[in-house]
């Protein structure tokens, strides 16, 4: 979580909260935002289309990552999947499709609207025409009010080598300028899902996805540019919602109490779930038995239910803190519960409980 209305600098307090969002959380009815049906061969970055509309999974939606921005709206990056030249099967092949980063807008939390626009195609960021995946949007440490946005870079089939690399902007979050570089992952290994945690004294955590191992986390004492890796794994597969993969954390620091992570889980391939830890320290992490969210007989999520992030709400009186959720959901509608990939949201059950 980055909440530039509370700090807009590379600090501890974008990403703290007053109180635990929880573990139970109320799904939406609709989808926060749609993948391209299968008709449109070159679809708009600001296009809506009917919710009937017929996808089969050529495209999809997918890591939703957002910031509060200054003004109190929000803006929500995400990865849209997309066929690539001569593999017409685009997210149902991920590991032979591209994909590029694109953004929407919202005043509320709750309602969407897609802006005009590519935030960083694949050739930009590095990747030819293959993949940039799962943005990770920061301040940067230099007081400048640029933010940086970390992202995979992958130029090449699934599990071929990868990196995580930047890019910054001076804009407020539009347009963006890679950098030189790779942040993480020059080793030639597999790594998806940055995401960073501001620590005390100008430090941040990066936490990652190493394929195979789990999650683990990064040290930089530069203000984001090099990162030295940490021993020990921060959270590994083999619990019965994990023992797959584990990856793609959301990590919130609670006032005066610790540390709530949200990742995704597989038990299987065709079959993800968002989990849940809690840390005191940021480094040692305690699963928790249950989901936090599952798959369910919703249209969106029937078979996956992965990669998220959490947003609050603003305050009302005499209302306890408020947020919401919005995960990557894919229906399971193609082989082997493949299918469409469409960004839906949920919020706490506690929002409803206080009114």
């Amino acid at each position: 979580m980055i909440d530039l209305l509370r700090s807009a600098s590379a600090s501890p307090l974008a990403q703290t909260v007053p109180t635990d969002p929880g573990t139970t959380w109320v799904k939406d009815e609709l989808a926060a935002i749609d993948a391209p049906p299968d008709g449109d061969t070159d679809p708009s970055p600001e296009a809506k289309w009917p919710t009937n509309a017929k996808r089969t999974g050529m495209y999809g939606v997918v890591g939703p990552r957002i910031i509060t921005l200054p003004d109190g709206r929000y803006r929500l990056y995400y990865t849209q999947i997309t066929p690539r030249a001569g593999f017409p099967a685009g997210a149902n092949d991920y590991g032979n499709a591209s994909s590029q980063i694109l953004s929407a807008i919202s005043s509320d939390g709750s309602t969407w609207t897609p802006e005009p626009g590519v935030r960083l195609t694949p050739q930009a960021g590095g990747a030819g025409d293959f993949r940039v995946v799962s943005s990770e949007v920061v301040p940067t440490s230099d007081q400048s009010g640029r933010l940086r946005m970390y992202y995979e870079c992958a130029g090449g089939q699934q599990g071929k080598p990868n990196s995580i690399r930047s890019a910054t902007s001076e804009d407020g979050g539009l347009l963006w300028a890679p950098e030189t570089g790779v942040r993480f992952g020059a080793d030639g290994g597999y790594y998806s899902a940055p995401r960073i945690l501001f620590l005390d004294e100008g430090r941040c955590r990066l936490f990652c996805c190493e394929r195979g191992t789990g999650i683990i986390s990064a040290l930089s004492d530069d203000g984001g540019l090099t990162f030295h890796r940490e021993p020990g794994v921060r959270i590994a597969p083999g619990h019965s919602y994990d023992s797959l993969v584990a990856f793609a954390p959301e990590i919130l620091r609670i006032e005066g109490v610790g540390f709530r992570m949200y990742y995704a889980g597989y038990s299987a391939a065709n079959r993800a779930f968002v989990l849940g830890a809690f840390s005191q320290d940021g480094l040692q992490w305690e699963k928790q038995a249950e989901p936090i969210v599952s798959p369910g007989t919703e249209r969106w999520d029937a078979a996956k239910c992965s990669e998220m992030c959490v947003i609050r709400l603003p305050d009302r009186d005499g209302q306890a803190p408020r947020y919401r959720m919005f995960y990557e959901a894919c229906d399971g509608t193609a082989q082997d519960e493949r299918g469409v990939w469409r960004i839906a949201g949920a919020t706490s059950a506690e929002m409803f409980r206080t009114g």
